[in-house]
């Protein structure tokens, strides 16, 4: 039978792993709230060494995991889906797929050619099936110029690996109208029962990619820092339940611009949001429906950055006890 043996988070924004001689250019165009910090070069430099040393354990750890298949949980943001159709949860059960790193992002050619895992995915999606949910599905690379989403081929990136099969499960977390926190975490706790149904003797790791807090480009943006710890209490306690109803319960104040999702506003479809953050933010329903699928077991914090340049609260944890 297939056995969950670990799970690990990662954010995965633009400022993750860039170096710090490049967080001026790339911030110059975003306007911040007044009250966000900046920082010293020494500062940024520190930042981004705690970052390398973070994504390291993590590696690390996956190397210690033996995994035969990687279960990603991300969100695709106009990569392979677009407002032609886009599902509020998609399952890859292709034999492969292509996706650049970043720096080959934009260069097909160059893209890295991921294999699947047809018959766990396809469990899961017949999984997700019996118990209520009505999960899209995808056999092949709908957009070959963008590639698979990058909250997929980021980790892939981080760890060195695009050897490890890799089944993509892809949740709405950031086009209105988005899946809640508490729906997240019920996908997550029906793909461990379709994982533990599976027949064939395979180590799974999972992997939760993005968030936390990040407003990305947002008039106004600001960082979060108080409710990203509340997440991360919760994450390191097991409770992935009461983290993902913290989530929702969370009410935006008005006239955060930060947050604004009416009609109009770029990339939004003038739908209204659920509770809850909005934006990137909403990435962290990635983590909740990952750590759903280890419910109850504790967690390692590795580090958590906050990176003012974007601003973004960048995390990396894991859990290695089942």
């Amino acid at each position: 039978m297939a056995q969950v043996v670990g799970s690990l988070y990662a954010s995965h924004g633009l400022f993750v792993a860039l170096p710090p001689e490049e967080w001026a250019e790339k911030a110059k165009n975003r306007k911040y709230r007044s009250d966000v910090p900046s920082e010293s070069f020494d500062e940024k430099v520190d930042k981004y060494d705690r970052t390398m040393r973070a994504l390291a354990v993590l590696e690390e750890q996956l190397r210690a995991m033996k995994p035969d298949v990687l279960l990603i949980v991300g969100d695709d943001q106009h990569e392979n889906f677009d407002f032609a159709n886009y599902p509020a949860l998609s399952v890859f059960v292709g034999e492969e797929f292509n996706g650049p790193d970043n720096k080959t992002r934009g260069k097909p050619d160059l893209y890295h050619k991921v294999p699947g895992h047809p018959g766990l995915a396809v469990g899961v999606l017949r999984g997700l099936l019996d118990r209520g949910f009505d999960p899209a599905f995808s056999m092949s690379d709908s957009n070959p110029e963008r590639g698979m989403c990058h909250a997929v081929m980021r980790p892939l990136e981080f760890f060195h690996t695009y050897e490890i099969p890799v089944v993509p499960v892809l949740v709405n977390a950031y086009y209105p109208p988005q899946l809640s926190a508490v729906r997240c975490y019920k996908i997550g706790k029906a793909v461990r029962e379709a994982i533990d149904a599976y027949p064939e003797d395979l180590r799974v790791v999972v992997v939760g990619s993005g968030g936390l807090w990040h407003t990305p480009g947002r008039p106004n943006s600001y960082l979060d820092e108080k409710l990203d710890q509340v997440m991360i209490d919760h994450l390191l306690k097991g409770d992935i339940l009461g983290m993902a109803e913290q989530f929702d319960a969370y009410r935006v104040p008005e006239g955060d611009e930060s947050q604004d999702v009416s009609p109009g506003v770029p990339g939004m479809t003038g739908m209204p949001g659920v509770s809850g953050p909005q934006g990137g933010t909403r990435e962290t329903c990635n983590w909740i429906g990952a750590a759903a699928i280890v419910d109850g077991s504790p967690h390692q914090l590795v580090d958590y950055i906050p990176i003012y340049s974007s601003p973004i609260g960048t995390a990396y944890a894991y859990c290695n006890e089942v």
